[in-house]
């Protein structure tokens, strides 16, 4: 962790508010698909009743997933995606036709060629878009939005990008293990916009900062390989998981000059129990602004995050201007985090 450390010590001394300060870039919709089946993780439904409770709790702690969505084989990752996209267009009033860039993000499901994205792409009915594949396993919606803000800054003509993460979770647990209870299917997306660089007042909606790495040193601390590509993890993902979300927070709040009050509503990648405690403990996040949809729908890797938020959205408790924190760790190893206002 020594490298890691020191360049995150090295962009913290060094930077000056965040990279996409001025820069025109906002979220301006925000959609969701979850699969029509339902799973529900009571003792009757998933089985044998010692296989409920034989749950590790220094992984997964508490058995805090109660329901779960599971796709069907016509809910491919490239249809669960088309549907969110669908919904985060429309949530932002802007059509297929507009759209210059889609990236989709997914590992649960990945193949050699052709890639997905091109796929989603003309689905969608953004047929001039540039679509393409992205990785990076749970931080795969920090990766697409840096991705898109950084592509769209640097190439002029393009204005309008479709985030959207789709996975399927469910597939790479073991049958029958304790892991397939915590995993779900789902599709989250964000429409990425790019307006004029410093025409909005400060506190307007758009994204200020954004920080990834990568830390191969803890590459096997979780992993799925071939042939069969279940997830497995180490006993050090716990505390591995914790220090990247502290890390990568306590970051984004220190050179953006905030404190952990300033901020309305952190969304972090749901991992464990164990994981949402330490992770509030130790920056001090309010509960009700600590918000996760792991007990409805499991976890859904790189998908988490925005359907998160566009659930919190549609619940009518958020309100203009408001600031989001989005810290996710992900398999290879990453940490990563983004901060807006919507």
């Amino acid at each position: 962790m020594t490298d890691m450390a020191g360049a995150i010590g090295r962009t913290s001394r060094t930077s000056k508010g965040g990279n996409w300060v001025g820069s025109g870039i906002r979220l301006t919709g925000v959609g969701h698909y979850f699969p029509e089946h339902v799973a529900h993780n009571s003792p009757e439904e998933i089985g044998a009743e010692e296989r409920f409770n034989a749950i590790d709790q220094h992984v997964v702690g508490k058995l805090n997933v109660k329901s779960r969505h599971l796709s069907s084989e016509r809910e491919t990752i490239g249809y669960m995606a088309v549907r969110a996209a669908e919904h985060a267009l429309a949530a932002a009033g802007r059509s297929p036709e507009e759209v210059d860039l889609v990236i989709l993000t997914n590992w649960t499901d990945r193949q050699w060629v052709p890639e997905v994205g091109p796929t989603v792409a003309f689905e969608l009915g953004a047929q001039r878009a540039l679509g393409f594949d992205l990785c990076g396993a749970c931080t795969g919606f920090v990766h697409g939005v840096q991705t898109a803000s950084a592509l769209m800054s640097s190439l002029e003509p393009w204005r309008l990008a479709v985030v959207v993460c789709s996975e399927q979770f469910s597939r790479r647990t073991r049958p029958g293990s304790k892991g397939e209870l915590v995993a779900g299917d789902a599709a989250g997306a964000v429409v990425v916009e790019r307006g004029e660089p410093d025409s909005a007042p400060e506190g307007a909606p758009g994204l200020i900062d954004s920080v990834l790495f990568s830390d191969g040193e803890h590459a096997q601390t979780i992993f799925a390989r071939r042939p069969s590509g279940w997830i497995t993890s180490q006993p050090e993902l716990v505390d591995r998981a914790i220090e990247g979300n502290v890390r990568v927070t306590e970051l984004l709040l220190e050179r953006n000059g905030l404190e952990i009050g300033d901020v309305d509503w952190v969304l972090p990648h749901p991992a464990t129990d164990p994981i949402h405690r330490a992770v509030r403990d130790k920056v001090g996040i309010d509960a009700d602004r600590f918000v996760v949809t792991i007990e409805e729908r499991a976890n859904t890797s790189s998908a988490s995050i925005p359907i998160a938020l566009s659930e919190l959205l549609a619940s009518g408790r958020t309100r203009p201007g408001q600031l989001y924190l989005t810290p996710a760790i992900g398999s290879g190893f990453f940490e990563g985090a983004l901060l807006f206002r919507l």
